[in-house]
């Protein structure tokens, strides 16, 4: 077995490489949406890149490409209704609880949609940060 941990075929590296794909495209449309905040850094987490902005996670791109969007408790059932959107897992059957929404890879494919979900995001940080991308940090 190579020392990378996978298959002497490839057939595990390609499947690692495929998903790491998707999160890097997705992680990078996300620093262009970012662009305009202030206080914005990546943190490698759950397999995945986290956008924190004020230092509080807003949204996570995960290896499959699906979004981990935090939200207000408050809006739970109303963006859970919304297309591709599901209670965010932290393991399979195990909620990670109200406020955290995962929004699939197919339901954030265009930058609008990217967009919505972002924003909803931030609006919720804004609540626990207290600050908006013009203030300085």
């Amino acid at each position: 077995m190579p020392a990378s941990g996978g298959s002497k075929d490839g057939r595990f590296e390609r499947a690692a490489s495929k998903n790491a794909g998707q999160r890097d495209l997705l992680a990078a449309r996300l620093r262009d949406l970012l662009a305009d905040e202030l206080a914005v850094r990546e943190v490698s987490m759950f397999g995945g890149r986290a956008f924190m902005v004020n230092e509080k996670m807003a949204v996570h791109a995960s290896k499959d490409g699906d979004l981990l969007v935090r939200i207000d408790v408050a809006d739970d059932a109303k963006f859970s209704e919304v297309p591709g959107a599901s209670p965010a897992e932290i393991s399979p059957g195990r909620a990670m609880g109200a406020g955290w929404i995962r929004a699939s890879a197919a339901s954030v494919a265009d930058d609008e949609q990217l967009r919505f979900w972002l924003d909803a995001a931030l609006a919720y940080n804004r609540t626990l940060t207290g600050k908006r991308k013009e203030e300085e940090p």
